[in-house]
C-alpha cells in the first residue's frame, strides 16, 4: 500500500499558485481521503488564461470532447481557487475517473467519500451542479463572482481566517468560545473550544486517535464510527 507521503508527492506538481486556503484544503483532502482508504491525486490546480482558452477550444475548434464552458479568465482555476482530482489506483501510477468505484469496499463509492470530505473542508463540488456536472472539480470562490475577480476583488482577511479555521477544525476569531487543546497520552490530537460550559471537539480527529475508522454512507447521509 502506498504511504501518505507517496500519495502526497503525486499531487505536489499541481499545487503551485493556489490560494493559501485552497492549498491548505487540498492538502487536508488528500490526507482525509487517504485515511478513508481512498488515495487521490490532484490533477489540476492553477490554470493560465492561455491554458484555459486551449481547453475551451477542445470539442469546438479542436478535436476532443467538450470539458469546459469557461473561456480564459472565466474559470475559478484561473484565480487559484479551484482544483480537480482523480482516484489514485493501488499501482500508484494510474488514475480512475470511475465515480462508482468502491476500491475500499465499504459499500460507498470512493468518489462520494472524497466529495463529502471536500465539502466538509469548504469546497463546492462540481458534481452537485445541475446545468453542467463536473465530477472532478472542487472550488472555494468565497462567494466572489468571476466579474468581481476580474476587477481585482479578493477574499477578505476574515473570510480567509474563517476558512482556515474550518480546515483546521478550530473556531475562528469571529466565533465565540475559548480555544482548547485536546491531547491523548500527552500528545496533541486536535484543537477544540469551550462555549457556554460545553466543550466541542472534532469527532474525526478524536475517533481516529482512539483507533476508530470514520466512514460516510452517502445513501443514508450517516457518519459511522467503526472499531475493531
Amino acid at each position: 500500500m502506498l504511504t501518505l507521503d507517496q500519495v502526497k508527492s503525486k499531487s505536489s506538481g499541481w499545487l503551485g499558485g493556489l490560494h493559501p486556503v485552497v492549498l491548505a484544503a487540498a492538502g487536508a483532502l488528500i490526507q482525509r481521503s487517504y485515511a478513508r482508504g481512498v488515495p487521490i491525486m490532484i490533477t489540476q490546480g492553477l490554470r493560465t488564461i492561455a491554458e484555459q482558452n486551449a481547453l475551451y477550444a477542445q470539442g469546438r475548434t479542436k478535436k476532443g470532447p467538450i470539458v469546459t464552458n469557461a473561456r480564459g479568465g472565466e474559470s475559478y482555476h484561473n484565480y487559484g481557487l479551484a482544483i480537480d482530482f482523480a482516484l489514485l489506483l493501488p499501482d500508484g501510477t494510474n488514475l480512475s475517473w470511475d465515480t462508482s468505484r468502491d476500491g475500499d469496499r465499504d459499500k460507498t463509492a470512493d468518489w462520494q467519500e472524497v466529495a463529502y470530505e471536500a465539502k466538509q473542508l469548504g469546497f463546492e463540488w462540481g458534481g452537485d451542479w445541475t446545468s453542467f456536472k463536473d465530477y472532478s472539480h472542487l472550488e472555494n470562490n468565497f462567494g466572489l463572482s468571476i466579474n468581481q475577480l476580474k476587477s481585482g476583488k479578493l477574499p477578505t482577511v476574515q473570510q480567509v481566517k474563517d476558512a482556515l479555521a474550518r480546515i483546521n477544525g478550530t473556531p475562528s476569531d469571529s466565533e465565540g468560545g475559548t480555544k482548547l487543546l485536546i491531547t491523548l497520552n500527552g500528545q496533541k490530537i486536535a484543537d477544540g473550544y469551550l462555549e457556554d460550559g460545553t466543550a466541542y471537539a472534532p469527532v474525526r480527529a478524536v475517533a481516529e486517535a482512539l483507533g476508530a475508522k470514520v466512514t460516510y454512507d452517502a445513501a443514508t447521509k450517516t457518519v459511522k464510527l467503526v472499531t475493531d
